[in-house]
């Protein structure tokens, strides 16, 4: 089997989807260490699960360990998405 070697800016732009199907993000970079590629940069665009959910920050870095996929998109496990909780009234006691 040959070893398929691609360029990393090939990902620009790529659009990103969880394992569910939800669109997430666009790939902004790639993020290199000791030359392998630990992570990719995901942009959060207009309407993506990642604008809905960071507010007013521009993206995240999402670990390459956590892509389940790359081809013309790239499928990411759930694991990767950040977890919020919407802010419910003040439950302190006391």
């Amino acid at each position: 089997m040959a070893l398929k070697i691609k360029k990393i800016s090939d990902a620009y732009e790529m659009k990103v989807f969880t394992e569910n199907g939800e669109y997430f993000g666009d790939v902004d970079d790639g993020v290199l260490t000791l030359n392998k590629v630990f992570g990719w940069k995901v942009k959060a665009t207009k309407n993506s699960f990642l604008d809905k959910i960071l507010g007013g920050a521009k993206g995240v870095i999402v670990p390459h360990q956590f892509v389940r996929s790359m081809g013309d998109i790239v499928i990411i496990s759930k694991a990767a998405i950040p977890t919020y909780e919407e802010k419910e009234g003040n439950n302190e006691e006391g």
